[in-house]
């Protein structure tokens, strides 16, 4: 396959990344969705952190869990649901930092889009909360990296659960500190990556989204972000970019974002592709029912045409099929 853009190729070769584990057939975050994305051919696994009340960092999407967890049949536990601001929204449920983790460990993961994915329920009530230190001590046994965001940075340090140095400390444990270790360190946020550049060789990616700005209020916009003189600021401290998927393209023309990425020497590593019907593109639906599955391996060969570094996936085994599809046509 020849790329779309001829002056924008992989600056490395692409790699899958199973966004919270093959999270498409079950429970993200959990130790069986990382087991079968390692057993589907991911290169990398993703778990999002967040803090727990005596500090250890675990794998959750969001702190609040009353999505991913039994928590709310726990009476035990009715008393800490409460509304916190995050980032300027309030939310109200169950969040880590109200939790040892030694009671987090008593909740049990389940699906957290039932309606989409009813098929991951038969698994829901299976698997605990997973540690860092669990993730990290999978991702060895098998060989394969970590691609670890820190959720919601600038809150978390405002009431003093900061998550920086607990995951570098974790990190330098497991005898990962520099450029070649496999581990990318992923954040929506500008100011932590710049001090995690400081605390850490490992790599560093920025994550950009198709709207808004970043929390910490770095940058104006992520728009701003992703012009020429925004991506060679970028490149001062991070090793790539982390765009929304629909970045990539104006309607079915590239936007030139690879090919910028690429020329300020970064590299790029879409998010997040997803085989139901609402997820994808109208060319790449199949049939009228938004839960119902389309061609996801022909979205992610169109963005392997593009010359894009890696993506993340929540079907990890469809995602290793295209980049291997595209390898062979090369």
């Amino acid at each position: 396959m020849q790329p779309a853009d001829p002056h924008s190729v992989p600056l490395s070769a692409p790699i899958v990344i199973a966004h919270r584990g093959a999270s498409g057939e079950r429970p993200e975050h959990t130790i069986a969705a990382y087991e079968l994305a390692i057993a589907q051919g991911a290169d990398v696994i993703e778990p999002d952190l967040v803090p727990t009340s005596d500090g250890v960092l675990v794998a959750r999407h969001e702190n609040e869990i009353g999505e991913t967890t039994d928590v709310a049949a726990h009476p035990e536990f009715a008393g800490r649901h409460t509304t916190k601001m995050i980032d300027g929204r309030a939310v109200t449920g169950w969040f880590t930092e109200d939790f040892t983790l030694a009671e987090l460990k008593t909740l049990r993961a389940r699906e957290r889009l039932p309606q989409l994915r009813p098929g991951n329920r038969a698994f829901d009530g299976q698997e605990t909360i997973p540690t860092l230190d669990e993730v990290i001590a999978l991702a060895k046994q098998h060989k394969v990296a970590i691609y670890p965001e820190t959720k919601h940075p600038t809150y978390f340090a405002a009431i003093g659960k900061g998550t920086d140095a607990p995951l570098v400390a974790a990190l330098r444990r497991a005898g990962w500190d520099d450029a070649q270790a496999p581990v990318f360190i992923q954040s929506f946020e500008v100011k932590n990556l710049q001090r995690l550049k400081s605390m850490t060789q490992v790599r560093l990616i920025q994550l950009i989204d198709g709207a808004a700005g970043p929390a910490d209020g770095a940058a104006r916009s992520y728009a701003d972000m992703v012009t020429p003189e925004g991506l060679k600021a970028i490149s001062a401290y991070a090793w790539g970019i982390g765009p929304n998927k629909a970045m990539l393209w104006q309607g079915t023309v590239p936007s030139g974002i690879v090919r910028d990425a690429h020329a300020a020497g970064l590299r790029v590593h879409p998010w997040t592709y997803r085989a139901e019907n609402q997820f994808l593109p109208a060319a790449y639906r199949r049939a009228d029912d938004p839960q119902g599955q389309g061609d996801l391996h022909a979205e992610i060969s169109a963005a392997l045409g593009l010359g894009i570094d890696g993506f993340f996936t929540d079907f990890p085994a469809i995602g290793v099929r295209a980049r291997n599809g595209a390898r062979g046509a090369q």
